[in-house]
């Protein structure tokens, strides 16, 4: 644990493609880091201090990252982080969830002294590494104090969105266009494919023109190529969003006619197979079923 005016020491939970990243990059600035994955090889692979528990790590932190797979996942490390009950602990949780799934953490982790932010990612695991995430942060405004500067570190930008699962409204909003951006851009790139256009020529001139999008920049190299790993971000996990992204629609009101048309075509390649691949591999998908 830091003391009073030093720099805070650092906990990250999950120690994925994101969780990993963000950890190297707290580190780098200039922080104590420690790192917790059930693969418990990954923490020394990021360089950072590799913790036996959770509840270890919230005993000799300030501040908390959560960086997690399933809501099953977060209600562990939810419960195991408050378990430490250390007052004063400034959690992050930076995932795309259910906002009912991050209040019941938020819940879980109060009543054990913590201050907890909804503060969910805006980008890949390209844009992890190179540390210019997108970070909606929401919350406690004396918590995002503390963990503002650290969010500096992962991300080119940090937005303050004010109460509790208003950083996870902004995400559904994001994630909704990354998810029918996608499946536009593998619908471009096979309707250039199938009219005998070469998809390196395709990708050239049409990133060059209004009809682009960062997400064509993204992936429509990978469709061009035909080229799927590593994953930027899995099939399986721009579906999964999009599951909550739309359960979340039904529950405000808000028609997603493009979502709702989009949604078949990820269960469908994930039925394939396909999840582990990167989200560009909607592209296949569309080659091989085609009448």
């Amino acid at each position: 644990m830091s003391e009073a005016g030093s720099v805070p020491a650092v906990g990250v939970v999950g120690l994925g493609v994101m969780g990993g990243a963000m950890a190297r990059h707290i580190r780098a600035a200039g922080h104590d880091v420690a790192g917790y994955d059930i693969v418990g090889s990954r923490a020394e692979a990021c360089g950072v201090r590799s913790a036996a528990s959770p509840a270890e790590m919230a005993a000799e932190v300030d501040v908390v990252v959560f960086s997690l797979p399933s809501v099953e996942s977060l209600r562990e490390a939810s419960r195991a982080v408050a378990s430490a009950r250390k007052a004063g602990l400034v959690v992050v949780e930076t995932g795309t969830f259910g906002i009912e799934a991050k209040q019941e953490a938020r819940t879980v982790l109060e009543a054990a002294g913590a201050a907890v932010l909804d503060a969910p990612l805006s980008g890949t695991g390209l844009q992890a590494a190179d540390a210019t995430l997108i970070v909606y942060a929401s919350g406690d405004r004396d918590a995002f104090a503390v963990a503002e500067p650290i969010l500096g570190h992962i991300g080119r930008r940090t937005f303050y969105l004010g109460e509790f699962g208003n950083g996870s409204r902004m995400k559904f909003v994001a994630n909704l266009l990354v998810s029918v951006h996608t499946l536009a851009a593998a619908e471009a790139h096979r309707l250039g494919a199938a009219s005998g256009l070469d998809p390196e020529v395709v990708q050239e001139v049409i990133g060059a023109g209004v009809g682009s999008s960062k997400i064509f920049d993204i992936r429509g190299p990978m469709m061009a190529s035909g080229t799927y790993e590593p994953p930027s971000a899995r099939l399986a996990i721009i579906r999964k969003d999009s599951e909550i992204i739309a359960a979340h629609a039904r529950a405000v009101g808000a028609l997603t006619p493009l979502l709702d048309a989009a949604l078949p075509q990820y269960r469908a390649a994930m039925d394939r197979g396909l999840g582990d691949l990167d989200a560009a591999v909607l592209h296949r998908h569309l080659a091989e079923t085609s009448p």
